[in-house]
């Protein structure tokens, strides 16, 4: 068999589209300069790579392209998706995708 396991901390996985966020330029965080996943993995501290609290990913386009806001899936509930606003408020987004900080 040539497959390898790796072993990872995560409780949850959020994919945020790239695309999306690319466009804004930013919008979020304390200062409203930073991309969605950066701003929320700064504001929830959940740390780096596998050993993280929870994987936030930018991923490619998710084919939703909302005018000024970008796409995030919840990978425990990939019928619901969310369309998040620039400025939106990052403890109610956490809360919402059921994350901890």
């Amino acid at each position: 068999m040539n497959t390898r396991r790796a072993k990872s901390r995560w409780t949850n996985t959020i994919l945020v589209c790239r695309k999306c966020s690319k466009k804004l330029k930013g919008g979020f965080g304390p200062d409203g300069k930073k991309p969605l996943a950066k701003a929320l993995r700064k504001h929830l501290q959940t740390g780096k790579g596998r050993m993280a609290d929870a994987g936030i990913l930018e991923v490619g386009c998710l084919d939703l392209c909302p005018k000024r806001a970008v796409t995030v899936v919840d990978a425990r509930h990939p019928d619901q998706w969310l369309v998040v606003r620039p400025g939106a408020n990052l403890d109610g987004l956490a809360h919402e995708l059921d994350l901890k900080g």
